[in-house]
């Protein structure tokens, strides 16, 4: 009896111990190693989309055709030929990621946002 007496009261002990250690405001950040560090300040740096990688020439000659008819009907809305590249490339990209058709993924951009790049959603204002 004693035993367990003793064996509980130990217990007790090392909970009151484990939380008064969980308080979080003692966390020391720890430092980034360089690598980690060069990999994410290159990640940041390079603003390009994405290339993406094709198993045939034919899967790329489809997607050069679609990029091409693409950035045709976008032109009147987003003039910079640079910039309109990007978001068709990010799109696609993001769409296939995603296991999402990219046309339909353009055609969502263009109902919420009309192509804009900094527009915000009325859910998000509203938020």
């Amino acid at each position: 009896m004693r035993a367990a007496r003793l064996v509980r009261t130990a217990g007790s002990l090392l909970l009151a111990l484990a939380a008064a250690a969980a308080q979080a405001g003692a966390q020391k950040e720890e430092d980034l190693a360089d690598s980690v560090r060069g990999a994410l300040a290159a990640a940041i740096a390079d603003s390009r989309p994405v290339r993406p990688v094709f198993a045939t020439g034919g899967e790329r000659l489809a997607y050069l055709k679609w990029l091409g008819e693409m950035s045709h009907r976008l032109e009147a809305r987003i003039p910079e030929p640079q910039m309109r590249v990007e978001l068709i490339e990010t799109a696609y990209y993001e769409a296939k990621r995603a296991g999402l058709e990219p046309a339909l993924v353009l055609g969502l951009v263009q109902v919420e946002s009309n192509f804009r790049k900094y527009a915000m959603s009325s859910v998000a204002r509203a938020g």
